[in-house]
């Protein structure tokens, strides 16, 4: 990459270079900056002659980031963040903020922190505009990318280099089945668990969980029938069938009464403590600093009334 000569460089580019690296694709990225395709052009015109580099060229029907572009991705985050703070004024304004925060999670954080999160963005930031999205194995690529602001984790969740967790909230497992079940009427030894046919929940393909590490460690191996990235479609399976699953409390009880299903203690502990991850270098955005606050006091309501 050449000497830039930085007296001369443009910095409304870098807005556009974030995007551009993020989205791939230069209709979004102008809609993300406020740009019109044009002018998106003509911004991806000039940082390719200012970096001396093609940065996106097009492959498989989409454009594919050089090398350079690769290194320079998370980077430009970071700086971005920087800039910002040496003009921002010290009271953040919610309700001046124009962006898309992008929430990694499952179909259980939708369900029941979505409906709070958008109505208090609503009132409170109405310039926000929020994504779930699906987590696999990428998610922290993604994020190093700037591709997703937050991941929802729990507290055993390993994390990487570059990466931070903080507490979100406190759950609890439940043991749940449908109500007519044959052994819905008495408390569950961990010799039990071999007895039924289990659904679960897996974002990733192995179907590997915490609880058949402790039901190994105990030497009783249960029976998978069914495995699901959903949570709602697990617990809609464990109502129609003898099957049972072991998931979030807050969750399950949320519809244990229109399903008519049972809550139980299960045979271990059942603790389940939530975790909201990020990356250090977006840790001191005060975007993300206010909307961590706000995620971690809805979770609070969702999850403290639920206990």
């Amino acid at each position: 990459m050449r000497e830039v000569n930085l007296a001369g460089l443009d910095l409304n580019l870098l807005p556009a270079l974030e995007a551009l690296l993020r989205r791939r694709n230069v209709t979004h990225a102008a809609a993300d900056v406020g740009l019109s395709q044009p002018a998106m052009s003509r911004a991806l015109a000039g940082l390719r002659e200012t970096f001396g580099d093609p940065l996106l060229i097009r492959a498989g029907g989409g454009l594919a980031p050089t090398p350079l572009a690769r290194t320079l991705s998370p980077k430009v985050g970071a700086a971005l963040d920087e800039l910002r703070g040496l003009f921002r004024a010290e009271e953040f304004d919610p309700s001046a903020l124009r962006r898309v925060i992008r929430l990694a999670g499952g179909d259980v954080h939708a369900i029941l922190l979505a409906p709070r999160l958008i109505a208090r963005l609503q009132r409170e930031a109405p310039g926000v505009d929020l994504r779930i999205e699906a987590i696999d194995r990428d998610v922290l690529g993604r994020m190093e990318r700037g591709e997703v602001d937050l991941c929802f984790a729990t507290a055993t969740t390993p994390l990487p280099p570059g990466a931070f967790s903080e507490p979100l909230a406190s759950d609890r497992l439940a043991l749940v089945m449908r109500r007519d079940h044959p052994a819905a009427n008495r408390s569950w030894s961990l010799t039990d668990y071999a007895a039924y046919p289990h659904a679960t929940v897996a974002f990733f393909a192995d179907g590997l969980s915490e609880i058949d590490a402790r039901l190994a460690a105990a030497g009783v191996e249960r029976r998978i029938a069914l495995t699901t990235p959903h949570f709602m479609a697990t617990i809609a399976a464990v109502a129609a069938s003898d099957l049972v699953t072991t998931i979030s409390a807050a969750f399950a009880g949320r519809f244990a009464e229109p399903l008519d299903l049972v809550l139980m203690s299960p045979p271990f502990d059942d603790a389940l403590d939530l975790t909201v991850v990020a990356t250090k270098l977006r840790a001191a955005d005060p975007a993300m600093q206010w909307f961590r606050k706000m995620l971690r006091e809805e979770a609070a309501a969702v999850y403290g009334a639920a206990g």
